[in-house]
């Protein structure tokens, strides 16, 4: 267990015992008290109601909805414990990883990526769906 320094009572498990990660934390203990914020799965739709026609598009701009959902609620990425990214295409995952990186940063959420056959509409190609807690 290793407390984060960045955010006071989130303590992020990564035990010996398993592989390492990558960019993500195997495991986030967050305190019951905290403030707990559920957040929908985001896709690559525009405030404008448009949607990106390519993946890398689309990404980013389901991130972008994602972290403004977490501003709106006074929270950054540094306050996620966990994400589920869903991807209808294996080949776009090369293109996604740095799109995330760029969005978290040095956060490291519990974190799940998931290929699927389809999302809600036939034109979104990722979704994200996330879990914060502020202390």
């Amino acid at each position: 267990m290793s407390a984060d320094p960045a955010k006071p009572g989130l303590v992020r498990l990564n035990p010996d015992t398993v592989a390492p990660p990558g960019m993500y934390s195997q495991g986030v203990v967050a305190p019951a008290a905290g403030r707990w914020l559920h957040i929908s799965g985001q896709v690559g739709v525009r405030r404008d109601g448009s949607i990106p026609e390519d993946f890398k598009g689309q990404a980013q701009c389901a991130w972008t909805n994602l972290v403004a959902v977490l501003e709106a609620a006074g929270m950054t990425v540094a306050d996620l414990v966990k994400v589920n990214s869903y991807l209808t295409d294996r080949s776009q995952h090369p293109q996604f990883s740095p799109i995330r990186a760029k969005f978290l940063g040095d956060a490291r959420p519990a974190s799940t990526l998931v290929i699927v056959a389809a999302l809600a509409r036939p034109e979104y190609l990722v979704e994200i769906e996330a879990v914060a807690c502020r202390a």
